[in-house]
Formats: structure tokens, sequence, C-alpha cells
């Protein structure tokens, strides 16, 4: 997940000026459609059974999802092709977004799964 949002980019920049910014205790991963550094995570399902998940990483350097992530659905949700994460489980702060390696076509009721180490967020 290479590419910050704005408000992360913000963030990051108070932190290292010793301006303690609030700086996010958990966050959260969405599924959508697109992604932009402006808004971060687009096209976010609306009902369906599809809600935000609570992802936790490890690592030095680049952080890695150390669980799976399951996305449960309902009914349909259409073509998924990108992921984001979020200070929050709903609403928050777009924290950083990027493109799935294969987008997830949801026709029906079923679940999506993000696998452990999938996700991996770089400092560079």
């Amino acid at each position: 997940m290479p590419d910050l949002t704005d408000y992360a980019k913000n963030l990051l920049g108070r932190a290292l000026c010793a301006r303690v910014p609030a700086l996010p205790s958990q966050v959260f991963l969405g599924l959508g459609t697109g992604g932009s550094d402006s808004t971060g995570l687009t096209g976010e399902p609306a009902g369906n059974g599809y809600a935000r998940q609570r992802v936790t990483f490890t690592g030095t350097g680049a952080q890695q999802n150390t669980d799976a992530v399951r996305f449960t659905f309902t009914a349909a949700a259409g073509t998924l092709t990108h992921v984001g994460l979020f200070d929050a489980a709903s609403g928050g702060n777009p924290l950083t977004w990027s493109a799935l390696a294969q987008p997830a076509a949801v026709s029906a009721a079923g679940t999506v799964t993000v696998n452990p180490a999938a996700l991996v967020v770089t400092p560079s």
C-alpha cells in the first residue's frame, strides 16, 4: 500500500516536527472501486453486510497484516478493485490506499479474504 492520503502525509509531517498529532490507535481495512491521495479509498459498498474490518500489522520497516481479514457479504456488491486503511470503523480519516493484486468480484453472498502478510505498508 504505497499511496498515502493527503491526510496521512499531513499527520506524518506534524509528527516529524514534534507537533504531537493524534496517531491512530487502531486501523480498519476497507474495500472499494478506486482511490486517490486526496480522498483515499473510493466506492466502498453500502449495505449487503459490508463493514470495514480491524487489521493489525507487525514487522520492522515494511508492515504486514498479521491475520487474515475477512469481509462477509449477504448479497452481491459488484467488483471491488482497491483497499484502503482508515482510522475508524466508519467515517474517520483515510490513511492509505492501493489497488488489489486481483479484483474481487462479489456476485452473490460470500466472503472476500485478504490473507496474512498480503497487505504491506512500506516506509518509503
